[in-house]
This record gives structure tokens, C-alpha cells and sequence, in this order.
């Protein structure tokens, strides 16, 4: 029998793992995957069309409305305290007030607590200086928890109120005040973990200073 050269170049034993002109492994064997490789995958089997993660304006509606919520309520607080208003005791009342639970130089502490609560809860509420505001409001209700917690938590002699409004103020702290605020785009606005830790020492600091100084 002849062998005819018709100028096709013939497949030897060499060839074992050779494909054919179609692309597939003509010899029935299935090599190994590379495992060094990754593994690609088709992504026409797998679109994603869900939306990617991003800052919404759900988050800036929820932190105004708390904002809202805790610097209106201390606003309410601070003219009480300061002016007598709302059926407020008035700085000479709150003077006598914390003179009765052993605070001294009450008179000045009377100012400072209420212009505290009168000045922080407008800043909460316009979104300005939030972290330094956030701060005093939180720091006035560790003291009042401290003073007041004779073990019970629920109302009328417990302290869940205060205790909701620390919780309110902490979570401004450290959420920072959202974009519908005049803190937007400010320095502290852009780092709000570390405005939140730097003005929560601050908070801490100022409480201590009130219970073991001036009481």
C-alpha cells in the first residue's frame, strides 16, 4: 500500500493532547486545569443589575429628622433654663435647683448648663458645629444619668428619657449631621470618626469635671 504526500503535515505520538480544527481535544483526553489560574466565568449567565452601594438621600432625611428631633427638644430646655419660658424654672430657680443636690458655684454651672442646652440644640438643628454640639448635649445628660439613677431605668423616676436622649446625641455624634446641614463638605463633616472620638473625650472630659469639681 503507498503512502501519498499530499503536503498535510501528519500527527504523531507527540500530538497526544493535539485539537482539532474545531478547537476540542481530539485525542478523548481532558487535561487538568491550571489551578494557579483563576477560574473565569460568564458573565452573560450572571448579570447583576442591582444598584451599586452608595450614599442616598435616605440617610440625610433620617439624621435631619434626629437633629431635628434632639436640638428642638434641648432648644426647649435651654429656655427654660435660661429665660424662664414653657413654664421654666429661670437661671435664678435652676441656681437654687443645683444648690439643693450639693453643687457649688451653682450660679455659674446654671449658666453654663443652660446656655449649653440653648446654644448646642440650635446648632443641631441648623447642622453647624454638630460634633461640638452633639458633644455638650451628650456631656449635660451624663450628668443628669449620673444624678439621677437610683437604680431604676423605666418612667416616672427612671431615667429612660435621659438615657434616649444620650443615645440620640451620641448617634449625632458619630453619624455626623447628614447633607442637609451647614456642616456639609466642612473637615469634620469628612471625618466623622474622628470629630466624633476627639468631641466624645471632650464629653467625658466636661462631665467628670462637673461632678468631681464642682459638686
Amino acid at each position: 500500500m503507498h503512502h501519498f504526500d499530499d503536503g498535510t503535515q501528519t500527527t504523531t505520538k507527540s500530538d497526544t493532547f493535539a485539537k482539532d480544527t474545531q478547537g476540542f481535544d481530539s485525542t478523548g483526553y481532558t487535561p487538568i486545569a491550571d489551578l494557579d489560574k483563576p477560574t473565569t466565568y460568564d458573565t452573560d449567565f450572571e448579570d447583576d443589575e442591582r444598584k451599586p452601594f452608595g450614599w442616598t438621600a435616605s440617610a440625610d432625611i433620617g439624621l435631619l429628622v434626629l437633629r431635628l428631633a434632639l436640638g428642638g427638644a434641648f432648644v426647649m430646655h435651654g429656655l427654660q433654663k435660661v429665660f424662664g419660658l414653657f413654664g421654666g424654672p429661670g437661671i435664678d430657680g435652676f441656681t437654687a435647683n443645683l444648690q439643693s443636690i450639693g453643687f457649688r458655684e451653682a450660679r455659674i454651672l446654671a449658666w453654663v448648663t443652660g446656655v449649653t442646652e440653648l446654644g448646642g440644640g440650635a446648632l443641631l438643628v441648623l447642622g453647624l458645629f454638630t460634633p461640638l454640639a452633639a458633644a455638650g448635649v451628650l456631656g449635660v445628660m451624663l450628668n443628669v444619668l449620673a444624678l439621677k439613677y437610683k437604680g431604676g431605668f423605666f418612667a416616672p423616676n427612671g431615667v429612660e428619657l435621659e438615657a434616649a436622649y444620650a443615645a440620640m446625641a451620641f448617634a449625632v455624634l458619630f453619624a455626623g449631621p447628614g447633607r442637609a446641614s451647614l456642616d456639609n463638605n466642612r473637615s469634620w463633616f469628612r471625618h466623622p470618626l474622628l470629630s466624633g472620638f476627639i468631641c466624645l473625650v471632650i464629653a467625658a472630659g466636661a462631665t467628670a469635671a462637673t461632678l468631681y469639681v464642682f459638686r
